[in-house]
């Protein structure tokens, strides 16, 4: 079974060697997403950032073949319970319009490696 690389050159780079997601027969796995725009800005605020990681996430998906429609899972990592409000509005708006809800985690963590992202987010996918 091959595995391709997702790299869409729609969203910045990945820092290192690694790919933003990867893309199996059936699955299209998500690195965890930083909110980093193309042109290296971070926005300020767990909401805000959260919108950019899914935007980056549809990215990944449609070069993967697949959309929100087909997520079986998100697992998201904030830096602060203060932050969990900001994240889970962004989760909602992006999630408003799907056919099937996915199963979904939510974890506070202690950092990432910048102190300005606040948030992160991973999801798994059905390839129809």
């Amino acid at each position: 079974m091959p595995i391709d690389s997702l790299i869409p050159d729609t969203i910045a780079p990945p820092f290192a060697r690694y790919a933003h997601g990867v893309a199996t027969e059936n699955l299209v796995l998500t690195s965890g997403q930083l909110p980093l725009a193309k042109d290296g800005s971070i926005p300020v605020g767990a909401e805000a950032q959260a919108h950019l990681c899914f935007a980056n996430i549809e990215a990944i998906l449609a070069e993967g073949g697949t959309s929100k429609d087909h997520v079986l899972r998100i697992n998201a990592f904030v830096t602060d319970r203060a932050d969990m409000q900001g994240y889970m509005a962004a989760r909602d708006a992006w999630l408003a319009d799907a056919k099937v809800l996915p199963a979904s985690t939510l974890m506070i963590v202690s950092g990432f490696t910048r102190p300005e992202f606040l948030v992160e987010i991973e999801v798994m996918a059905l390839r129809p």
